[in-house]
């Protein structure tokens, strides 16, 4: 195990907080836990390995992937599923249209709506990305057993959850 700094240790001090109940310690080692992850994502963009590394931004892998997961959709629907404003999915998928990556095809049953389509380059520079992303997870787990992978990977998951239903409960009522 490498020797713990400011940078890996349990908590912001490295260690039990006097006066302080286990509980207030533990959450204190979350937080810092939490901050120093989101940093060292923010350094490396957990972009992958080889000359995939760093290749997309986050904004554009997690579009796309909701586009492969969910299929061909608006620019609202897309906005409310990641949980940012429209203004901001238009912003954001204009570069993938640009580079055809995304596609905006003709709403099926609507057709003057448009909607937004992962193309078939989209859908392989995705799987490219994904590749690599998932080489880098083997990688950094690769001492973990599958049981702690699947742990890490619920907790995560749900941990991402609970922040998404704080954030929507604190978001202004939209109007419309």
């Amino acid at each position: 195990m490498p020797p713990q700094d400011m940078t890996t240790a349990a908590s912001p001090s490295g260690g039990a907080t006097p006066g302080h109940p286990g509980t207030d310690h533990l959450l204190d080692a979350l937080q810092h836990q939490v901050a120093v992850f989101a940093r060292r994502a923010e350094q490396t963009r957990l972009g992958g390995v080889g000359q995939v590394r760093n290749s997309m931004d986050r904004a554009a892998y997690l579009l796309l992937n909701r586009l492969d997961v969910e299929g061909p959709m608006g620019v609202k629907a897309l906005a409310a599923g990641m949980g940012i404003d429209s203004s901001t999915v238009t912003r954001q998928v204009a570069p993938l249209v640009d580079t055809g990556l995304v596609k905006r095809t003709s709403h099926p049953e609507d057709g003057r709506a448009v909607v937004l389509q992962l193309s078939p380059r989209g859908q392989a520079r995705l799987e490219e990305v994904r590749a690599s992303r998932r080489e880098l997870m083997s990688q950094v787990t690769g001492d973990w057993s599958e049981e702690e992978r699947d742990t890490f990977c619920a907790l995560l998951t749900r941990f991402n959850s609970s922040l998404a239903a704080r954030q929507a409960a604190h978001q202004p009522a939209q109007e419309g």
